[in-house]
């Protein structure tokens, strides 16, 4: 994404008139709604356990409780279900997973978790069986014709498994043809998977490193080595290569030293379009375990507070409540993923804000709090209701996404995921400043946030969409303090078990959210505004499409 500078519009910002005092919101049931979503009698929330029957429920009643209506399906009578039905594949590796590497004129076995991370395949397949397979390292995997990027050169790989780099090209160097710092789509794991099923590969491995990843291994771990879930698709095998996984750096430099390769040189030359994958020469990997293969159907919950005048145009709160539910045990021996902060925190703010919405006069639009499954195994819930909308694309306003907020304090400033040119994030600049608070442009962009949130799904299909992200300049203790609290969350809480709900945290910086995307909300559902994108934006023309059909 091409990033903005948000200088001037930060200065229009500061000028503008207060707003009209927002309704308070409560810290005490901020904390509350955490604390249940987050308690180990929700098993970590995952999608199609008692977890997921447990907080599909604990939503609805509060969303009735806060005054919405059920705004999900449509029942045979007319009326609407509290929730939309998501029908979901689920893969589970169901035995014993073998996995031995022949280098060097030695074979090893690997195990899982420890050198690498195994998705269960996702082809349909009961079983996944690879003997002697050729390795290749094929840079970052990248096929952009607009770029004239080719990382395969031709190269085929049927039969074989590759290796790849995680992010850009540009990742190492901060300048290139990928847009320098920032993560394009080419960079997520998420791409590298599809261009392995078009590459034809029998396997991907995606080589972890900490900075380009933005998350370290127990991360990588935690989140691919269980069941994992996809959209029902008519061709699986077209979507997903047999073997899908990560491998450790440690692992992958000893391979290309059995191989006569330098790991750090090879990688220096993926970052040129000239590169040509190498074959790691006497390495061939050899795996075999089963595969549990399920239809199950998880849940959105939606709730809407119909308009007054324009009832029939539609803004969209959106968070996600799902999380790992119970997986690999941790050093403590705790196998309970509990997700406080991620998502427990959104799901609370949405619930606040129906609150706010519930006690206010009503706004001139309909707005709509969609609490989605999922996006733990890659936005499934949001790609499933922009594929089948509950309310019309074309004619909703806007998606607002919370994920993860801020539980140390108030802050001076906030930001969002991802740089995008459109006139929502203005509108955010201008009401930010009528808080006091500075909108700063994405501290990571090469982390991929923008692809990674569940706004993603509404961009891709033109609707315009923010993510709220965190400030780090906290009223008390600053940069360095907030700075501080973000890393150690990172590195020790982030799909992790100790993602737990601590009694202590001060949620007056998450009152400050909640208090800014009403006032954002607000603005936009008692206009005729229609935010939009800007010229040059790569969603623009997408939104184009239905522009007859927004008055």
């Amino acid at each position: 994404m091409k990033h903005l500078l948000l200088g001037a519009a930060a200065v229009l910002a500061l000028s503008a008139p207060a707003l009209a005092q927002a309704p308070q919101a409560s810290t005490a049931r901020l904390s509350e709604n955490i604390r249940v979503l987050s308690a180990d009698e929700f098993e970590g929330r995952a999608p199609a356990t008692p977890g997921e029957a447990k907080t599909v429920d604990y939503i609805a009643k509060q969303f009735q409780a806060a005054g919405l209506k059920p705004g999900g399906d449509l029942k045979t009578d007319g009326s609407r279900a509290w929730t939309q039905a998501v029908p979901l594949a689920r893969f589970e590796i169901s035995g014993p997973l073998k996995f031995n590497v022949a280098a060097g004129g030695a074979t090893q076995a690997w195990t899982q978790g420890q050198q690498i991370a195994i998705r269960a395949a996702q082809t349909g397949a009961d079983r996944v069986t690879i003997t002697n397979a050729p390795v290749v390292f094929v840079g970052y995997g990248v096929t952009a014709p607009e770029r004239n990027w080719n990382d395969f050169k031709g190269q085929d790989l049927k039969g074989k498994i590759a290796l790849v780099l995680v992010n850009d090209p540009d990742f190492e160097t901060q300048a290139g043809d990928f847009g320098g710092k920032a993560m394009t789509y080419y960079g997520r794991w998420t791409y590298k998977f599809e261009e392995a099923a078009r590459q034809g590969a029998i396997g991907f491995l995606v080589i972890h490193e900490t900075a380009p990843a933005s998350y370290g291994w127990a991360t990588v771990k935690n989140s691919n080595t269980d069941a994992v879930l996809d959209i029902i698709r008519k061709d699986p095998k077209a979507a997903h290569a047999p073997l899908e996984g990560w491998i450790q750096r440690d692992a992958t430099v000893e391979l290309f030293k059995k191989a006569g390769l330098d790991f750090e040189a090879l990688k220096k030359q993926a970052q040129s379009r000239d590169f040509r994958p190498v074959e790691l020469k006497g390495v061939r990997i050899s795996a075999d375990y089963p595969i549990a293969v399920s239809k199950v159907v998880s849940k959105n919950v939606v709730g809407v507070l119909p308009g007054t005048t324009r009832a029939d145009e539609h803004l969209i709160y959106s968070a996600h409540w799902d999380h790992l539910g119970v997986s690999a045990p941790d050093a403590k021996g705790d196998r309970i993923y509990n997700g406080a902060v991620d998502n427990a925190s959104g799901i609370a703010a949405l619930i606040e804000l129906a609150h706010a919405y519930g006690q206010a006069p009503r706004p001139q639009r309909s707005v709509v709090f969609l609490a989605v499954t999922a996006e733990e195994e890659g936005l499934l819930g949001t790609e499933y209701y922009a594929d089948h909308p509950l309310y019309p694309l074309a004619t909703t306003v806007a998606d607002l996404n919370m994920d993860a907020l801020n539980v140390y304090g108030r802050t001076r400033d906030v930001s969002v995921s991802g740089d995008a040119p459109a006139t929502l994030q203005d509108d955010l600049v201008r009401v930010a400043g009528q808080h006091e608070l500075r909108v700063n442009p994405d501290s990571k962009p090469e982390a991929g946030h923008f692809f990674r949130s569940d706004h993603f799904p509404f961009v891709k299909r033109g609707v315009p969409a923010l993510s709220l992200e965190n400030g780090v300049d906290l009223e008390k203790g600053g940069v360095a303090a907030g700075q501080a609290a973000r890393d150690a969350y990172t590195r020790d809480r982030y799909h992790q078990p100790d993602d737990e709900f601590d009694p202590t945290w001060d949620l007056s910086g998450m009152s400050q959210q909640v208090s800014l995307f009403y006032d954002l909300g607000r603005s936009l559902a008692d206009s005729g505004e229609w935010p939009a994108w800007k010229a040059g934006a790569e969603f623009k023309a997408e939104r184009d499409k239905t522009a007859a059909q927004r008055k």
